[in-house]
């Protein structure tokens, strides 16, 4: 085989590895790339962006309702499946290129293929060419797991909902974390029948218990069937092309298609020789130390495969630091920050927080503040439509600092974002009273929280 030497090689062209690669060379190191499927990962494929650009799409038929009070009559309309799905796609094309270019542009050389660890400092390309290099990084993802279940070949992931060639009328979504609860908001914003399951009593764990109780409420009024405590035992395919659904402890669920979003694994599949895996963790995932080193000398490993913080922006960061870790001239301080990391859920309603649920600072800090604010927002205010906003506010009693900020509302993610730096670093609840409001806005809610509940340090909450 032919062998060609880098101070980098890269495995996986998703988020954390462009943008490690780029980084890299940036730095002057001969950075190379090796990606087998599609460029730009999960997030620009089948996650982030176009279940984002299908939040949008499901979300106009409320804003077409909502057009009414405001003097609209738009008649009749109709929802093209296969437009919304193919604009979608163009769009994920113009991305890959995007990202091509990006590493073209950096000086990166770029592999199409199946890479796989030989040992220490050397990678293979589909078994055809080696790669030598000081460094090797493994950022190849996660994957969706599917439970062993009889009929599992029956049921659908979560990347099939972006390629469906039409719309089921009913669907079984199955799962509690952030996929699930926003398949099921943007499958029944397009009108489908939506029956979510989930095997726990409450969905969207480790959340805050409030905003989860929100919106399942608010989901369960915009017409999604909410199971909790059920479980499947087993799918069958019917004559007619449909979907039954065996639960456990008794019960079948009829549907025309099923969707199981129930957590990812990290993404191994081939990627290590014969006795040269690294060691893993109880879940499978790769173990790094704090400058994402594997327990292999020169594989590093970041991004969902590592199995801290699933998500793309956390990625992107850890590409960042291992690239000046390894290359530049002035390194990190310290190892990555993992504190006080902003997240949202783009289902119906939007949710978004930064720092800690109102259960973990109880354990972190004992006695708090909590201050909450439920509201229907003014976009609202001229008809009978009864959406609603939760804010959630935790402070801790002591030293008057905000550690935790929770909302579940239209434009949930787009607030918190702006509060989340705020709270980085370190806003104290009197800053935020001394900060004036923008009017009116549902944001300004935020700065004008006066009633606390006080909240002792002995109190158990949620689930």
């Amino acid at each position: 085989m032919s062998e060609e030497q880098f101070d980098l090689v890269v495995i996986g062209a998703g988020s954390g590895g462009v943008r490690a690669a780029r980084t890299a060379a940036g730095h002057g190191a001969r950075v190379a790339i090796i990606e087998e499927r599609f460029f730009g990962g999960t997030c620009v494929n089948v996650g982030c962006v176009p279940k984002k650009l299908f939040a949008y799409g499901a979300g106009f038929a409320g804003d077409l309702e909502l057009a009414a009070d405001y003097g609209y009559r738009l008649g009749d309309w109709r929802f093209d499946w296969a437009t919304l799905r193919d604009n979608k796609s163009r769009e994920i094309e113009r991305l890959n290129g995007i990202y091509r270019r990006i590493l073209d542009q950096a000086g990166v050389t770029i592999f199409e293929g199946h890479g796989r660890v030989e040992g220490p400092g050397r990678v293979s390309v589909d078994g055809e060419r080696t790669l030598t290099a000081e460094h090797i990084l493994i950022a190849t993802g996660g994957k969706p797991f599917v439970p062993d279940i009889p009929g599992k070949e029956h049921v659908r992931i979560s990347d099939d909902l972006f390629y469906l060639e039409a719309l089921p009328k009913t669907v079984a979504v199955v799962g509690g974390g952030y996929i699930a609860s926003e398949f099921a908001s943007i499958l029944n914003g397009f009108g489908v029948t939506v029956h979510q399951l989930y095997r726990r009593e409450l969905f969207l764990r480790g959340f805050d218990h409030d905003i989860r109780a929100f919106v399942a409420e608010h989901m369960a009024a915009k017409g999604v069937h909410l199971h909790f405590n059920t479980d499947v035992d087993a799918v069958e395919a019917r004559p007619d092309g449909s979907r039954s659904l065996s639960l456990k402890g008794g019960g079948e669920l009829i549907v025309d298609e099923v969707f199981y979003a129930t957590g990812r694994d990290a993404n191994l599949e081939g990627l290590f020789a014969d006795g040269q895996t690294p060691a893993l963790n109880d879940n499978g995932a790769l173990r790094v130390d704090d400058y994402f080193q594997t327990t292999m000398k020169s594989v590093h490993a970041l991004g969902d495969v590592i199995d801290r913080v699933p998500l793309t922006p956390v990625a992107l960061a850890e590409g960042m630091w291992l690239a000046a870790h390894l290359f530049a001239e002035q390194k990190p301080a310290g190892p990555l920050d993992y504190r006080n990391i902003p997240t949202a859920v783009f289902g119906t309603p939007n949710i978004g927080t930064v720092g800690l649920t109102e259960e973990e600072a109880l354990e972190r800090f004992g006695t708090l503040r909590v201050y909450r604010s439920s509201f229907r927002p003014m976009r609202y205010s001229l008809g009978d439509i009864q959406e609603r906003t939760l804010i959630k506010l935790i402070v801790d009693d002591a030293s008057d600092r905000v550690v935790g900020l929770h909302l579940a509302g239209e434009e949930a993610a787009e607030i918190t974002q702006g509060f989340a730096v705020a709270i980085r670093m370190g806003a104290t609840k009197a800053d935020f009273d001394a900060t004036i409001g923008i009017h009116p806005t549902s944001a300004e809610e935020v700065v004008t929280l006066r009633q606390a509940e006080i909240v002792p340090a002995d109190t158990q909450s949620g689930e």
